[in-house]
C-alpha cells in the first residue's frame, strides 16, 4: 500500500483541492483526517466548477472511495445537504463515502456559541466561519461532545444533549430538545450507511496494493500549535495529525507534498507579514478569484514568505512542493519574496509565533522580474518565460525542498509535473 499527504503549508486556501484531484486518479483511497464544513475546497474540471466543504475532494473519481477521519468534525444537516447538491449535479455517491464512528459532531449549540465568542471577543476576534468548528472541537476536548455514533442511540443521545447544554449554563426547551432529535433522527437515517471504522479499514488493508490519498484542511499555520496562535484554526493540521485523525499512523505515509500559493493569502484575523494594502494586492485578489469558498469573504494578500514558508516545510518534513497560482502574476512588472524578518534592525530567517512579535516584523524583499506572457498553457516548465522559470528556482532554493508540481491555472488540465530545485 503506497500512501501520499497532501498537505497545505501556508496560512489556508493554497488550493489543495486541486492538488489532491490531480493526484486522485490513481487513488483507491482519499481521506480527510481534520477540519470542518469551514474547509472550501474548489475543483474546476472540464469548465465546470465543483466546492466541497465536508466531502474529500477525489470524489469527482467514479473508483475512488473517499474516506472521513475521526479527527473531523460534521454538521450532520450541512453533510447532508451537500450530499444531496452533488448528486443532483450528477455526481453518484452511493458507496464511495465512509464516515469513521468516531467523527466528531456540530450541533446547533456550537453555532451559537461561536457566533456569541466572535461577538464577545470584538476587536480580538478570530476571524472564524461562525459554522461552530470551533466550540464542537473544544466540547471534544473537554469530553462532553458528541460522535457520529451517538446517533445510533436516540435515548443517550438526548441525554448527552442535555448535559451539553448544562455544562454550558444554557437551557433548551422541550420543544426544542425535541425538534433537534427529531431532525437528528432523520439525519442519522441517512447517515447509517455512511458509517464505518476508517481505522480498521485503512489498517488491515495496508498490505494490499491499495493507494491511499491523505488530505488536509486548512494550512499548517493554522495549526492550533505551532500556527500564529491565536489566530489559528480548532484542529491540529500538520503531518503528523494524520495519525490521530485517522489511526492510520504518519510513520506509515511514503510522500509528503506540500501545497504553496506563487504568493500568500490570509482570510480571517491575525498577523500577515508580507501582506499588500495596494494595487498590486487588488490586482492579484481579483485575477485570482481570491475570495473564500465558504463565506465569499474577499481574501487578505501578500508576497510568498520564504521564511514562514521553511518554516512549515520543516516542521511537516516535506518531500516536494505543489506551486499553484503561478499563472496570476502574468501581466506584474515586478515581483518580490520575503527572504528574511528584520525586527529591531536585526536579520533573521528564523518565523516568530507570537502575534505582537510578527506585527513588529519588517520583511526583507527579494526582487525579481515578472513576465507579461499569458502563461495558462504553458503546460511544460520549458515553455514558461524564463522570468517564471527564475521565480520557481528562488522558492525551491529558499524553501530547500524541490518544486515538483505546478499550477498555471484552475482546471484539472493546467497542471504539470517538473522538479526544480531543491537541496
Amino acid at each position: 500500500m503506497s500512501s501520499i499527504l497532501v498537505l497545505g503549508c501556508m496560512w489556508g486556501d493554497e488550493a489543495k483541492a486541486k492538488i489532491v484531484d490531480y493526484l486522485g486518479g490513481d487513488a483507491d483511497y482519499v481521506v480527510r483526517f481534520q477540519g470542518g464544513n469551514n474547509a472550501g475546497h474548489t475543483i474546476v474540471t472540464g469548465g465546470k466548477k465543483y466546492v466541497f466543504h465536508s466531502i474529500p475532494s477525489g470524489i469527482l473519481y467514479p473508483n475512488t472511495k473517499c474516506l472521513i477521519g475521526s479527527g473531523v468534525v460534521i454538521d450532520p444537516i450541512a453533510f447532508i445537504e451537500e450530499v444531496n447538491s452533488l448528486e443532483a449535479g450528477g455526481l453518484k455517491l452511493a458507496g464511495r463515502i465512509m464516515i469513521d464512528k468516531r467523527t466528531g459532531l456540530v450541533l446547533p449549540l456550537h453555532k451559537v456559541l461561536d457566533e456569541q465568542s466572535e461577538t464577545r471577543l470584538a476587536g480580538s476576534k478570530i476571524g472564524t466561519t461562525k459554522r461552530g468548528i470551533g466550540p464542537a472541537y473544544s466540547d471534544i476536548s473537554a469530553r462532553v461532545g458528541l460522535k457520529i455514533m451517538d446517533l445510533a442511540y436516540p435515548a443517550y443521545l438526548k441525554q448527552r444533549i442535555e448535559e451539553l447544554y448544562a455544562y454550558h449554563n444554557l437551557t433548551i426547551s422541550a420543544a426544542e430538545l425535541n425538534q433537534q432529535l427529531l431532525e437528528l433522527e432523520k439525519a442519522w437515517a441517512v447517515l447509517a450507511s455512511y458509517v464505518t471504522d476508517v481505522e480498521t479499514l485503512l489498517n488491515l488493508n495496508k498490505n494490499k496494493d491499495l493507494s491511499i490519498l491523505f488530505e488536509g484542511a486548512q494550512g499548517a499555520l493554522l495549526d492550533l500549535n505551532y500556527g500564529s496562535y491565536p489566530y489559528v484554526t480548532s484542529s491540529r493540521v500538520m503531518t503528523d495529525a494524520v495519525g490521530t485523525g485517522t489511526g492510520y499512523s504518519a510513520r506509515k505515509i511514503d510522500k509528503i507534498i506540500g501545497v504553496y500559493k506563487a504568493y500568500c493569502t490570509r482570510v480571517g484575523e491575525g498577523p500577515f507579514p508580507t501582506e499588500l494594502h495596494d494595487e498590486i494586492g487588488q490586482r492579484i485578489r481579483t485575477t485570482g478569484n481570491e475570495f473564500g469558498s465558504t463565506t465569499g469573504r474577499p481574501r487578505r494578500i501578500g508576497w510568498f514568505d520564504a521564511v514562514a514558508a521553511s518554516y512549515s516545510a520543516r516542521i511537516n518534513d516535506i518531500d516536494s512542493i505543489a506551486l499553484t497560482c503561478l499563472d496570476v502574476f502574468s501581466g506584474i512588472e515586478e515581483l518580490k519574496i520575503c527572504t528574511d524578518y528584520e525586527v529591531n534592525g536585526e536579520r533573521s530567517k528564523l518565523f516568530l509565533s507570537h502575534p505582537l512579535e510578527l506585527e513588529q516584523v519588517k520583511p526583507v524583499y527579494q526582487i525579481f522580474e515578472g513576465w507579461d506572457k499569458d502563461i495558462s498553457g504553458c503546460l511544460s516548465f520549458n515553455k514558461l518565460p524564463r522570468a517564471a522559470q527564475v521565480y520557481l528556482d528562488a522558492i525551491a532554493e529558499l524553501v530547500k525542498v524541490p518544486v515538483q508540481i505546478i499550477s498555471i491555472g484552475k482546471d484539472r488540465s493546467q497542471t504539470f509535473t517538473h522538479e526544480v530545485g531543491g537541496e
